[in-house]
């Protein structure tokens, strides 16, 4: 068991390790000076904590203590700035909103594409305790798309909770930023064997192959599924 679990750790560190390049890199994209804002936040962080040891007359020992708060800081920056430029780096693309979605690990199951125009208008399918979330995105014609979904939703499902999500910054709709938060509060309306039974109904339609856009997302920096 001792060794097993040894040989896991440089596994996992290795896993972690490449988490955090994927996203400094996506991020260094975005914004190329987010290792001078890295920097800075730590190096401010910690003078801080020397000059308040000076003041009191401990400067070695608040140097240190000062250390782990300043790489902790340095980390909560870089992680809310990553958490902007992950949805800047996909945003426009074809998607976009998929890769959002299929983001939130826990209890939501999303099948991309379920419906798609030659105009890149798409609708995906989520299914979770809160019942079936249709998004579309693309123009207006994607509310068309939705309503048509949620018929053959009806037919598959009848008497599931059926929720309409158009992704956009206008009246109404949901900004790619908002949507996994938004998708992940709504109410809970079924059961965990109800949610099963659902899941199972809609197994065998499947979606559409279609390209999702790459790279780690936000909310923790954690990396969608691909």
């Amino acid at each position: 068991m001792f060794n097993k679990k040894k040989s896991t750790e440089p596994k996992i560190k290795k896993v972690r390790f490449q988490t955090f390049r994927d996203a400094y890199s996506v991020t260094k994209s975005v914004k190329p000076w987010i290792g001078a804002g890295i920097f800075g936040v730590f190096a401010i962080t910690w003078a801080i904590g020397i000059s308040a040891g000076i003041f009191i007359g401990h400067p070695i020992y608040l140097g240190f203590v000062a250390l782990p708060v300043a790489v902790i800081a340095a980390m909560f920056f870089f992680t809310r700035i990553a958490s902007s430029a992950a949805y800047v780096s996909i945003e426009g693309q074809i998607g976009a909103g998929a890769s959002v979605l299929m983001a939130i690990r826990k209890g939501w199951v999303t099948t991309p594409a379920v419906a798609v125009t030659k105009n890149q208008d798409m609708v995906h399918r989520s299914l979770g305790r809160a019942g079936i979330v249709l998004t579309g995105e693309g123009t207006q014609a994607v509310r068309t798309m939705l309503q048509d979904e949620r018929k053959k939703a009806e037919r598959f499902a009848p008497g599931v909770p059926i929720t309409e999500i158009y992704v956009g910054d206008g009246p109404g709709q949901v900004s790619l930023r908002k949507l996994q938060k938004h998708v992940a509060k709504l109410p809970k309306k079924l059961s965990a064997h109800q949610m099963r039974e659902v899941r199972a109904r809609f197994k065998a339609i499947g979606g559409m192959s279609m390209p999702i856009p790459k790279g780690p997302m936000p909310k923790g920096i954690r990396v969608p599924k691909r």
